[in-house]
């Protein structure tokens, strides 16, 4: 076969479902009759070398070069038999194919236990809240990072699961060291890459090689994979693109780079994929390129014709998993943490409900790029649409939705698609904590399939909240994770430190924050990030503005984005890390709540001004709810069953009804006068001959008061009308 184009993501990204950016662009060139073949040489690397063959291999090799083992290496090396021995049927379980495997795999005499067991007896109070299938996940998965451990001491000391010589790439300001390093003899890990990609070529005869580089972790072998192509298809064109050259690489000078790839896209690939596609096909020339940086008489250019207009979200087709076999991927449980499971557990279909960000306007934020800024929200019924073609084409109705910020008023419309056709799917997704996230949209979204949400909280302080530009505040975010989470919906929030210009004195404060969150159950993952400055954010623009010195002044000649920065007033942030993380981890699990914040510190910290029920008194506080007349209203529940009675009060007699409704765990029973009562079935039937199955809150505050010659306020909020919404009757 001949093709037009390769698609490749290097080693390594993920082990448990695709990234998605040749997925994306392959679903577009579909659209185009362009031909083209995807591969994730990752998964392909990682299950040879964890095979039994794989391991004899290795073992055989590290026999024959005798290097000198570490004591945990030692041991490893002489259980080789028994990793060999359990190494199929352990990948086999992790790919979900022999899940009674799990039996013995909990079992202390089935696999050989390295350091990464040492863990266990900190995890015990862990196992109890585990289902067996996850404990047996979290097991393999430690024996797979007890043999990582070992292949990094004995073979490759940039070998990661998710990562591979990501130091490499990290902030790469110079060129220098990475050209170094692909001058050096290929590594036992690029060898076994080397030979899948030499079959892969002879498979697929392609023109043009593209390769996906999301992040630094896969730089490298994206670098080293070109080198071979390079050398032994001398004829075959290589481009590069995705997230870390859109971000790091947007002022590429070096020529050095172009010895390995001909051409480096940015942003959307679309338009810049079908442009050079064209032009190595000789149907266009140079200077109609698409964001495209190429070697021009032996100096970099960069060439971004304006009259090549990008496609639109609503053009770019469905993504496309055709050639992947998503069978492979295996799902591990590093650590016993609900929300990061979701990153490494499971197959997630991937998909955007909106290109760039609707907010756009946090100044530690990428916000001057494209991807980011140029916002543009794709139809809920596309989105939709696309959900069932990729539950069609790939068995899967897992989604992630990889949105920077997800946009509420487009989730409902997501979610009421999502029900109106009845489909049974499970997806989550990241967000802003904003106030339009109440708690019927949350009861919404939960009923729609969504099991999680991840967004910022940050700094967990008002004043630097209000810095960043974020659009929060700390009391919108309790109140927003307390709908969340009473709709049963996960919450995990990103937590930043050593913003520019934040205090010991808010650092601890905004710890106290979340520690109070974790308490009162509001929130059930976390994680710390130390703030980092990019080039194309306005602390990174305007530096001067946020009293931090850019010590980078000088712009290298290969990645470009990570600046070395230090604050005017001298403070020091790398010194909380350990205790946050510590402290974090903990309340995670529902821990040390009651220790003072001074104990996760090595060093004198302040004293938290936060008072110690500050999150509860704001969850105790929150004002009446309120209605707009063009909120909609859904109904979540079964068909309500009516039956009429008499009550008899002082000699007098009323008519009632009885309103009698089930759900799949409970009945709801509640007694109102008869014209209520039939307007509530008459309004049920209104909804289900509606185009949508909504109605507006006028108009069911119309059909009430029409109906029943009473106000329709006073129900609403009554006892009963609190049942009913409780029960499924959603104003969003």
């Amino acid at each position: 076969m001949e093709t037009q184009i390769l698609l490749v993501t290097p080693p390594f990204t993920q082990l448990n479902t695709p990234y998605p950016g040749t997925v994306y662009l392959k679903g577009f060139l579909n659209t185009k009759n362009i031909s083209s073949y995807q591969s994730d040489l990752g998964i392909e690397v990682i299950l040879k070398l964890f095979s039994k063959q794989g391991l004899i291999d290795l073992f055989d090799f590290i026999d024959r070069s005798n290097p000198v083992l570490g004591e945990n290496s030692q041991r490893i090396f002489a259980l080789k038999d028994d990793y060999i021995h359990t190494v199929d049927s352990v990948i086999s379980f992790l790919q979900g194919k022999n899940p009674t495997l799990a039996n013995a795999i909990v079992q202390d005499d089935f696999l050989p236990q390295a350091s990464r067991f040492s863990q266990l007896d900190e995890l015990d109070w862990a196992f109890g809240s585990m289902g067996f299938q996850d404990k047996a996940k979290h097991f393999a998965t430690l024996y797979l990072e007890d043999l990582s451990d070992f292949i990094i001491e004995t073979v490759d000391e940039n070998f990661g699961f998710s990562r591979y010589a990501e130091r490499l790439g990290r902030s790469a300001n110079s060129f220098d060291e990475l050209y170094e390093k692909l001058h050096s003899e290929p590594t036992y890990i690029d060898q076994i890459t080397l030979k899948s990609l030499h079959n892969l070529i002879e498979k697929t005869n392609p023109k043009i090689v593209g390769f996906s580089v999301p992040f630094p972790g896969n730089l490298y072998s994206a670098f080293r994979c070109a080198q071979f192509i390079k050398q032994n298809y001398p004829q075959i064109k290589i481009v590069m693109g995705g997230g870390f050259p859109n971000t790091e690489l947007r002022s590429v000078s070096d020529v050095r780079v172009f010895q390995f790839f001909d051409f480096i896209n940015l942003d959307d690939g679309e338009a810049p994929t079908e442009q050079l596609i064209r032009f190595v096909n000789g149907e266009i020339l140079a200077n109609e390129l698409k964001r495209t940086f190429l070697l021009q008489d032996d100096e970099v250019s960069y060439i971004n014709n304006p009259l090549i207009k990008d496609y639109k979200q609503s053009q770019v087709g469905c993504p496309d998993y055709t050639d992947i076999d998503l069978s492979q991927y295996i799902s591990v449980i590093e650590v016993v943490n609900p929300m990061h499971r979701l990153w490494s557990d499971g197959r997630w279909n991937k998909l955007t409900m909106a290109h760039g960000c609707y907010w756009g306007k946090c100044t530690f934020c990428d916000i001057s790029l494209d991807y980011i800024k140029i916002y543009e929200p794709i139809a809920a019924k596309e989105i939709v649409d696309r959900m069932e073609q990729l539950i069609a084409t790939t068995g899967n109705s897992g989604f992630h939705f990889v949105d920077e910020a997800a946009p509420p008023a487009l989730m409902r419309e997501v979610a009421i698609e999502i029900i109106k056709r009845k489909l049974t799917v499970s997806w989550w997704t990241n967000i802003r904590f904003e106030k339009n996230f109440t708690l019927d949209l949350c009861r919404l979204l939960k009923a729609s399939g969504c099991i999680a949400v991840s967004g910022g909280l940050e700094v967990a302080s008002d004043r630097l909240l209000q810095l960043i530009d974020k659009g929060v505040t700390v009391e919108q975010v309790a109140r927003v994770n307390r709908n969340f989470t009473e709709a049963g919906i996960m919450v995990h929030a990103y937590l930043m430190y050593g913003f520019p210009t934040q205090t010991a004195q808010e650092t601890i404060d905004s710890l106290e924050m979340v520690r109070q969150m974790f308490e009162v159950g509001i929130m059930q993952s976390g994680f710390w990030h130390q703030f980092a400055m990019t080039a194309h954010s306005p602390v990174g623009l305007e530096p001067e503005a946020f009293d931090v010195i850019n010590l980078s002044k000088e712009i290298g000649t290969f990645a470009n984005n990570d600046l070395v920065h230090k604050e005017k007033s001298g403070a020091v942030h790398d010194k909380f890390s350990f205790g946050l993380k510590k402290s974090l981890f903990n309340y995670m699990h529902g821990l040390c709540f009651d220790f003072e914040l001074q104990e996760w510190f090595d060093f004198k910290i302040p004293r938290t001004k936060i008072p110690h029920d500050y999150i509860v008194s704001v969850l105790e506080s929150e004002g009446f709810p309120t209605f707009k007349s063009t909120q909609k209203v859904v109904w979540l529940g079964t068909k309500p069953v009516l039956e009429h009675f008499t009550k008899s009060k002082k000699g007098r007699t009323f008519e009632k009804a009885r309103i009698s409704v089930h759900s799949k765990n409970d009945l709801l029973q509640i007694d109102v006068d008869k014209e209520v009562g039939e307007w509530f079935v008459q309004f049920y039937n209104d909804l289900k001959i509606s185009p949508k199955g909504t109605l507006s809150f006028q108009q069911m505050k119309t059909s009430f008061e029409a109906q029943t010659n009473e106000d329709f306020e006073p129900f609403i909020f009554s006892k009963q009308g609190e049942q009913l919404r409780d029960f499924g009757l959603l104003i969003v």
